[in-house]
């Protein structure tokens, strides 16, 4: 009798699990069908989406010949001015806020004169910084010679966390000081703990936590910030589709992570301090076909989330309900 309940116990926390009541019942998010407000602005592929919470902006990076990369929208959906200098191929895109002002950084795929870069840009599109070697795909013997950069997180102590490659020879995660230089360096080309194979995007949590979506091996991998040390990694979410993006509700309650060939937005519940434990889908937004959700960003004050969408050549908001 005793293991009867203990397996219809176990059936129910399966059934938690992979059916989650949330699912159909209780939706977290509703489309904001009036964002942008003319979505002809899109003119090329939008690749990557980053808001400024601080100032009410939202950034765009998107590819192809003769299309602005970088477009800025209002937080309302206007665009506001666009630019194109010295990028080539935006793949990630993040803003960083301090007391002074705000920049934006970019990682650059390309091939050409300005790729295998991250760099650091005015808001209006002065660049202010660049990270790698224009034009040369590193080694990973090379801390800052990246070859094919895929995004970049800044803290507000002016740290920088870099998921190097998008497909190129490296796979690592780099952590770099406000003055760029090398913390610590994890990862290698593989499928074992800590290793990557395409190691796609980056957020660090409130809680020292940095969080990897590893694209090629199916799982989310989780690290100690100060030292680099490997805390935990969750892949029985993924099964169906690697994590393209993670990024955090504005409580840190939620990871919201983006799946590109099936289409859909997971919630996966976040982890206290401590175990990292499995990883757990509270909800999903199922979205169109062929929409091809590449990565996303959260705004940190009103907690909508923005989708950049390769295959609908948009970005899509969402808001909290």
């Amino acid at each position: 009798e005793f293991d009867y309940y203990i397996f219809i116990l176990y059936s129910q926390v399966l059934k938690a699990e992979y059916f989650s009541p949330w699912k159909g019942e209780q939706q977290m998010f509703k489309l904001d069908i009036g964002w942008p407000k003319t979505p002809e602005d899109f003119t090329g592929q939008t690749f990557c989406v980053a808001v400024d919470s601080l100032h009410g902006l939202v950034y765009v990076g998107q590819r192809g010949d003769n299309v602005p990369k970088v477009l800025v929208f209002s937080k309302e959906g206007y665009l506001l001015h666009s630019w194109n200098d010295t990028v080539e191929m935006p793949h990630g895109i993040f803003v960083w806020n301090t007391e002074t002002g705000s920049s934006v950084w970019i990682t650059d795929v390309g091939t050409g004169k300005y790729g295998h870069t991250v760099k650091q840009y005015s808001p209006l599109g002065k660049l202010l910084q660049v990270l790698g070697t224009p034009g040369n795909a590193g080694s990973s013997l090379i801390p800052l010679q990246f070859d094919q950069p895929a995004e970049i997180f800044v803290e507000e102590t002016g740290e920088v966390y870099v998921v190097d490659g998008d497909g190129g020879m490296n796979n690592r995660l780099l952590k770099l000081s406000d003055d760029y230089k090398e913390i610590w360096l994890t990862g290698t080309n593989g499928s074992g703990i800590g290793q990557f194979k395409i190691p796609h995007s980056v957020t660090v949590d409130a809680f020292g936590r940095v969080w990897v979506a590893d694209r090629g091996n199916k799982r989310i991998q989780v690290f100690d910030k100060v030292t680099g040390e490997w805390l935990g990694s969750w892949s029985g979410c993924f099964s169906e589709d690697g994590p393209y993006s993670v990024r955090f509700t504005a409580d840190y309650k939620y990871l919201i992570v983006a799946q590109l060939n099936i289409n859909r937005l997971a919630i996966l519940a976040a982890p206290p301090v401590g175990s990292i434990g499995d990883c757990v889908i509270v909800h999903s937004v199922q979205l169109a076909d062929e929409t091809k959700p590449h990565l996303v960003d959260v705004d940190m004050k009103s907690g909508a989330v923005y989708v950049a969408e390769i295959g609908a050549q948009q970005v899509q908001k969402y808001v909290p309900l």
